[in-house]
């Protein structure tokens, strides 16, 4: 990763939204697909001491999608949610689910923008909107940022390697 590419996470207090920023050294296309191909997903997506088992994975508008994250404890975590639209190269849109929870409805909507750079560089803006401050505030206290980060030094890897 080059210094250029760090990821920033934006969470204004009292918000119920968080925003994630990262640029990558990559053309548009290619960072597109390796949030929507299976095989290249399962590579970056999530720590990596962690096993991914990408239960479902429908990436196009009305589709779904589950994982199973095991991690280094052997404890299996599990994430769900639905693709409302994917428009090729330019964006996603999708709901976020924790399994974990005591209760469910905790659902997060995600808008993930990627916007062409020049020399073939891409910058992803991805929006989460909460259901409450607190959820907000509780998935950044949970350690998402250590995650995201970890994720997307992976993607750089696979990225630089394509």
């Amino acid at each position: 990763m080059s210094a250029q590419n760090k990821t920033t996470i934006t969470a204004e207090p009292g918000k119920q939204e968080l925003f994630v920023t990262r640029e990558f050294d990559a053309p548009r296309e290619l960072v597109f697909q390796a949030h929507t191909d299976a095989n290249l997903f399962t590579q970056w997506m999530g720590p990596r001491e962690d096993k991914m088992n990408l239960e479902t994975f429908e990436p196009r508008s009305g589709g779904r999608w589950r994982y199973v994250s095991t991690g280094k404890d052997g404890n299996d975590y599990a994430f769900h949610g639905v693709f409302h639209d994917v428009t090729p190269s330019e964006r996603i849109i999708q709901t976020f689910e924790f399994e974990g929870l005591p209760e469910s409805g905790h659902v997060i909507l995600e808008t993930l923008k990627l916007e062409a750079l020049p020399n073939n560089r891409t910058r992803i803006v991805g929006q989460s909107v909460f259901q409450s401050v607190a959820d907000r505030d509780g998935m950044i206290q949970s350690g998402m940022e250590w995650g995201v980060n970890e994720g997307y030094a992976r993607l750089d890897e696979l990225l630089a390697r394509a």
